[in-house]
């Protein structure tokens, strides 16, 4: 059985596009996000959480994540924590900003956003990862860019890169092509299956493997609507999330399934996928996979909150 780990992306910033969003933060200070943020944390690592993962983007992540780490006194290397270059966060603290982030994957923005990490997450940064690496960027190919990640792993920091997009499976078997890779992160889920293969490759070739978005942004909860995986989770005894989540943990090349949890009752729930046995699982698989063009264009139309 795979890992569950933490993504940040919806407890460091007011807004984001998980079904419901809105509904899970009380307080949108940045005071009160963060005891939020501190709560949910708390409760992963009680409940055996060990991978936690932010990104530049994720508003506070980094801070929030940095801040628990030391009033825990968690020790470097106790938590294996992970972050991502790529994107800026650009809505200024606010739900109804025009962008939210602005992506530019280039040499000076790692540069820049290196050391903006480091200074936040210091010794205890394991994995620097690319954020949402493409063919199209050309990110992959890029000199510069190498030259700054050969300098990051220089201080003992892992690489890796996030995928995104209907062609993950291409952008994957290119990262493979061109080496120098720790890791990969993509989205796979119950509705977009489509980059399992190009996974399978990264795991046989020695990669970690996080796999992210594997509740499709809120989709495959209570709050979506996929009738057989609720009808599903009610004949098990359990909820769509966590049969869900499940069913990602139970694919042979995932190593870290990352929950995105924003309350503490979500990351329960999604936890509790840890204690599904396989008999739970065969009808969940067999729910029918969307088109990956036309999930991605889902995706794309969610709104934020």
């Amino acid at each position: 059985m795979s890992a569950i780990g933490l993504g940040l992306a919806a407890l460091g910033r007011p807004g984001y596009i998980n079904l419901g969003h809105g509904a899970d933060v009380r307080d949108t200070s940045v005071a009160g996000m963060e005891r939020a943020a501190h709560a949910v944390l708390d409760a992963a690592r009680a409940g055996g959480v060990r991978h936690f993962d932010a990104a530049r983007s994720y508003g506070r992540a980094e801070a929030i994540l940095g801040a628990w780490l030391e009033q825990r006194g968690i020790a470097p290397g106790e938590l294996a924590i992970s972050s991502k270059w790529g994107y800026r966060y650009t809505a200024a603290w606010r739900i109804d900003a025009e962008h939210h982030e602005v992506k530019e994957l280039t040499a000076a923005q790692l540069r820049r956003q290196w050391r903006e990490t480091r200074a936040l997450l210091g010794d205890h940064l394991g994995l620097y990862q690319i954020h949402s690496a493409t063919l199209e960027s050309g990110v992959l190919d890029d000199p510069a860019v190498r030259a700054e990640l050969d300098a990051v792993r220089a201080t003992g920091v892992r690489i890796g890169l996030s995928t995104t997009g209907p062609e993950q499976a291409a952008t994957i078997d290119r990262a493979l092509e061109v080496g120098g890779y720790d890791t990969v992160q993509a989205t796979w889920n119950l509705h977009e299956r489509s980059a399992g293969p190009a996974l399978a490759r990264a795991h046989a070739a020695g990669l970690t493997v996080y796999v992210k978005e594997a509740l499709a942004n809120g989709r495959l909860t209570a709050r979506g609507d996929v009738p057989p995986l609720a009808e599903i989770a009610r004949e098990r005894g359990t909820t769509p999330d966590a049969l869900a989540l499940a069913a990602v943990l139970a694919q042979p090349w995932a190593d870290v399934v990352l929950s995105g949890a924003a309350t503490v009752a979500a990351l329960r729930s999604n936890v509790a996928a840890l204690d599904l046995r396989p008999d739970d699982l065969a009808d969940a698989i067999g729910v029918p996979a969307e088109d990956r063009e036309a999930y991605w264009a889902a995706r794309a139309g969610l709104a934020w909150n």
